[in-house]
């Protein structure tokens, strides 16, 4: 208001002697330039000459000052100069709606919208994808659904853009079928249209639906941009599939650091931390995109899944140089705060949580993993219970963290706390809930937790699967694993380990057996190293030694060192020399130097009666290096 007066009084000084006016068509030409160009000074000057021309009642040249105050983001102005229009027009609501879109105030966009439908003004192609991007941010299906009937009402069906913003709107919301029945009915795509429906499933975990999307969108003619070769890149990191997201990255010409960070992120997730670091050193080495915080970020990751200290250090003091401040840690002080804690740096996990946001839950949720990770039970829990004093929210993730480390009796607190809550419908807390219970041997209360949730994932099945198996329930497990398949979830790798080791901790040879052979005839998964040892664990501890060793010399790759210690542990148990030692034989040419196999087979073929072997053994031992000669007594005998 002030401002406006103020114009007013610096046109009454104005000299207009010899001063030629601008015509209507000049100031509704400037006005549009100035929106554009977002050029508050000039827009002012043009509002004194409309003033001057006593164009003020002029309810098109008003409608033009609203759109260019808004644009210029000056909305008290704007507002004012709306509020004297008798009746607002489709242009005037669009410059507010737009404002509060671009300004990420949703809630107030989709009221604004609403607002100028009850007044009687038809929304037309232009407010469309902007109320839609607020009901897609702010997940407000149901209005969403609403504008969508309105798009079909106001006969703009057919426009691209709003199209677009319709499958964008559906995709975040959740209904990404939706948002594919629009695409498939559009008359005509453009490359938003391939791209918000690759997107969308990506968002969505249909990555393979967004895979195919690519080959079809190819085959429509429809050349990719760097927005949908990062989609796909991101689809096949989400499926494990990272060497695939590579030969994507290869095919781009130009890659941003988007394509970059997506690709190392994705190898990290899988495990494979040290090619998450090679690919980081390339794009530095390369030099022709800047690692941001984001992409800094995934190399924390890396770093700490990998412990690598030193180079995670040297990332922090590049962070320090892309954002000073205390802006580098507001983003990536969560990922730092896990390296330290992981790598034992106590003081550097404290001095960089000084640092962070402690009104931002985040920031306490990595104290609180932080903590964890360093075995400080007492500090993870004082971080809770701060927490709840000064008023910040905990969320699903800060419980879901805390209750790895709680023992029972915490543990039965921070559930006290979670039904209060309500955060019993949450997926990942109930899953650290069935975690917790079983880690501390009530396996009833965790089965109890399971049987209460209202959706499981695959998380929690084979959480509940692991549970029993840790718990000696091995029927329990394999009973649960007829019931996963039978509600529809599919179980992957992890699903047949921890039931293959619980069968294995149970005595259940047959089953075992059969749930080996099934994941290949019936699920179509190839064994890995894990799912061998297990069943050569449940072969050995059966009794079975000499069978688990005919099957694991059957085995394509070889048996590596830990399907052998799997052997030697239990002929050790069962006093089995024979195979002792060809257990311990093995392991000494696959890790030649750990001391520990040496001193093994030595004993072994001691226990044996073969001395002279054993002997040998030792000396052997003694020439590589790995003790100081035995034999001699380092304590002299009194004379």
């Amino acid at each position: 208001m002030r401002l406006f007066w103020t114009v007013r009084r610096q046109i009454s000084s104005v000299n207009t002697t010899n001063f030629k006016l601008p015509t209507p068509v000049q100031l509704n030409h400037l006005l549009q330039l100035c929106s554009n160009s977002r050029a508050l000074n000039q827009g002012k000057q043009a509002h004194q000459q409309i003033i001057i021309n006593g164009l003020q009642q002029n309810y098109f040249m008003s409608t033009k000052l609203v759109q260019m105050y808004a644009d210029c983001n000056q909305i008290e102005i704007a507002l004012l100069l709306f509020d004297k229009l008798s009746e607002p027009n489709v242009f005037a609501w669009t410059a507010i709606i737009s404002f509060y879109s671009r300004n990420g105030i949703f809630n107030e966009c989709i009221f604004t919208y609403k607002e100028m439908k009850f007044k009687g003004v038809l929304p037309d192609n232009y407010v469309f994808p902007k109320a839609l991007k607020a009901c897609a941010v702010s997940l407000h299906l149901e209005v969403g659904i609403q504008l969508h009937k309105d798009v079909i009402v106001c006969g703009v069906e057919s426009n691209v853009r709003v199209c677009n913003a319709l499958i964008d709107m559906y995709s975040k919301c959740g209904e990404v079928g939706s948002g594919r029945l629009v695409f498939d009915l559009m008359v005509g795509r453009d490359l938003l249209s391939w791209n918000a429906m690759i997107s969308g499933y990506v968002y969505n975990e249909f990555a393979e639906l967004a895979v195919e999307m690519l080959g079809s969108m190819r085959l429509d003619g429809m050349e990719p941009d760097i927005v949908a070769w990062n989609s796909v890149m991101d689809a096949y990191c989400r499926m494990g599939q990272c060497d695939d997201a590579l030969k994507i990255f290869r095919q781009i010409e130009e890659p941003t650091v988007i394509s970059w960070t997506i690709l190392i992120s994705g190898y990290s997730r899988i495990g494979k931390h040290v090619e998450a670091l090679d690919l980081f050193r390339t794009m530095v080495r390369r030099g022709k995109v800047c690692p941001d915080v984001d992409c800094l970020s995934s190399v924390l990751a890396a770093c700490r899944q990998s412990g690598v200290l030193r180079f995670g250090q040297e990332i922090h003091a590049s962070g320090i140089k892309v954002q000073p401040g205390n802006a580098f840690y507001k983003s990536a002080g969560p990922a730092l705060v896990a390296l330290y804690a992981k790598c034992g740096r106590t003081q550097d996990v404290e001095h960089v949580f000084g640092l962070m946001d402690t009104s931002d839950v985040v920031t306490w949720n990595a104290m609180i993993l932080g903590f964890a990770e360093l075995g400080r039970v007492d500090s993870a829990v004082k971080c809770f219970t701060d927490m709840q004093n000064m008023g910040i929210k905990n969320d699903h993730t800060t419980v879901s963290t805390l209750l790895p480390v709680c023992d029972l009796k915490l543990g039965k607190q921070i559930h006290a706390y979670i039904i209060k809550d309500n955060f019993t419908q949450s997926g990942p807390v109930c899953n650290a809930l069935i975690h917790m219970y079983a880690k501390c041997g009530d396996v009833d209360i965790a089965y109890s937790v399971f049987s209460q949730m209202e959706s499981r994932d695959l998380v929690s099945w084979n959480t509940m699967i692991r549970a029993f198996g840790m718990n000696g329930c091995g029927q329990a497990a394999v009973k649960l694993l007829e019931e996963m398949c039978s509600s529809g979830v599919s179980p992957n790798s992890l699903t047949f380990a921890s039931v293959l080791s619980a069968c294995s901790h149970s005595g259940l040879v047959n089953e075992g057996l059969k749930i080996f052979n099934r994941m290949s005839t019936d699920f179509g998964f190839k064994p890995q190293t894990g799912h061998f040892t297990c069943l050569v664990d449940l072969l050995a501890r059966s009794g079975q030694l000499d069978d688990a060793v005919d099957f694991i010399r059957k085995l394509p790759h070889g048996p590596d060192k830990h399907i052998w210690g799997s052997i030697l542990a239990a002929s050790l148990e069962q006093q089995s020399i024979r195979i002792g030692v060809l257990a311990s034989e093995h392991l000494v040419n696959l890790e030649p130097e750990n001391a520990g196999h040496y001193v093994t087979l030595s004993n072994l073929y001691a226990k044996a009666g073969r001395p002279d072997d054993a002997v040998r053994v030792r000396r052997l031992m003694e020439s590589r290096g790995l003790v100081k000669q035995f034999g001699y007594s380092s304590v002299s005998s009194g004379s």
